[in-house]
């Protein structure tokens, strides 16, 4: 047993008699930024029509008060947040938060010059942004259509807001010196069984292939697609499915977003990561939480979660993977919402970054499967909460129990105060 007074310490010595080096995991967790959605903040109304509905698929459940209804409250709520989650952050933004828009420019006509309050409130944090083109919530989006619309024109207006997005990512990349991931999502598909499933995807790869034709500074922008196995209204058929989109970067040579809230609750995402790296440049993980049927509900540390971090935390496969948050919860503290998603997903690469990885590969290539089960389970009743709480100490920001009080505060001051 130690000697040491300090719990860390303690834990330290636990997992080096397990070959474990606590030191290099925290070195590598602080490394790892995870970008923070916008849309947790507002229940994914966006600035542009106050009206708080989405629509076309995504839909924020539940009226508990004070959500932010503007910029300063938003970034406010933000900055908040913030200063419960240890280590580095990214703001993950959708298009429809233009905070400088005042002359209503539609989203096919929006430049970086939208967003000027957003760029400059994460230089002055040393955030990074990433970026979502926001193909739902509009009156051309209206039948749950857009860039697999039959109608030409209406396709012709998402293309030219999927490749403005592409350049208003590229030159927040460039301006905030750190690449923005770029990443599309759109809600096409049917309630119903359709009677055609090939045409809108034959029209969805014209629209892609036309938005990544168009030339922007890739250096300062990663593009992403994002998949879905159904969403609300769109049960039956998704154009966006994972076979598509997967296919599609495969042969383009772009990123694959893996939503862990977008597949069936039997599969496992953390299985997809190693079959789809070989064959695209990068992954973004979108972490979230499916509930028995197609939803994104806030992070838990569960099984699924832990898996799917553990393996991003593979030093062959960290360095080509982006984590952002994405899910919505309006029956619960939005900021309670925001920590504790966060803070699971951080918790869960921790984890990841603490198992004996090289011990449980030895094993197995030996073939010596019974240590390999043996090695791995006796680990999971390391100390690793005493890693987690000195990770916590040293990015000053409150450890288990300790950060609920902080969000009450602020509820009392600020959130009940909003109408």
């Amino acid at each position: 047993m130690s000697t040491s007074p300090h719990p860390y310490n303690f834990a330290k010595e636990r997992f080096a008699a397990a070959g474990i080096d606590t030191e290099a995991a925290l070195e590598k967790l602080s490394q790892v930024p995870v970008s923070l959605h916008c849309w947790q903040g507002d229940d994914v109304a966006g600035f542009e029509s106050g009206s708080g509905n989405a629509g076309s698929g995504c839909l924020a459940t539940g009226d508990y008060s004070g959500k932010a209804r503007n910029f300063d409250e938003l970034a406010a709520d933000l900055d908040a947040v913030a200063r419960l989650i240890p280590g580095p952050l990214r703001l993950n933004l959708h298009a429809s938060y233009a905070t400088d828009n005042s002359a209503k420019a539609d989203r096919d006509a929006l430049t970086a010059a939208h967003f000027r309050s957003w760029i400059d409130w994460a230089a002055s944090r040393g955030w990074g942004i990433d970026f979502n083109p926001t193909c739902f919530g509009h009156p051309k989006a209206a039948d749950g259509f857009t860039l697999s619309h039959r109608d030409a024109g209406i396709r012709r207006f998402w293309i030219d807001h999927c490749i403005a997005s592409r350049r208003i990512g590229a030159e927040i990349g460039k301006t905030l010196g750190t690449p923005t991931v770029t990443n599309i999502w759109i809600p096409d598909g049917y309630k119903d069984t359709p009677a055609d499933r090939s045409g809108p995807r034959r029209r969805l790869l014209q629209s892609l292939e036309e938005i990544l034709a168009a030339p922007i500074a890739t250096e300062w922008n990663i593009d992403t697609v994002e998949s879905k196995l159904f969403g609300i209204g769109v049960e039956s058929y998704t154009v966006g499915s994972h076979e598509f989109y997967l296919a599609f970067a495969a042969k383009h040579q772009i990123g694959l977003c893996l939503d862990a809230g977008h597949f069936h609750p039997t599969e496992s995402v953390a299985d997809k990561i190693s079959a789809v790296l070989p064959f695209v440049p990068h992954l973004l993980l979108h972490v979230s939480r499916g509930v028995r049927w197609d939803s994104d509900h806030v992070v838990n540390l569960d099984d699924a979660t832990k898996e799917m971090l553990a393996e991003v935390a593979d030093p062959e496969i960290l360095p080509r993977v982006s984590i952002g948050m994405d899910f919505f919860d309006a029956s619960i503290n939005r900021l309670a919402a925001w920590t504790i998603g966060a803070r699971n997903t951080r918790k869960a690469l921790l984890l990841g970054l603490l198992r004996p990885r090289e011990a449980l590969r030895a094993a197995e290539e030996r073939g010596d499967h019974t240590a390999r089960l043996a090695l791995l389970e006796d680990t999971k009743s390391l100390p690793w909460g005493l890693v987690w709480e000195e990770f916590c100490r040293r990015h000053d920001a409150p450890g288990d129990g300790a950060w609920i009080g902080p969000v009450r505060a602020y509820e009392a001051s600020t959130l009940r105060r909003r109408g």
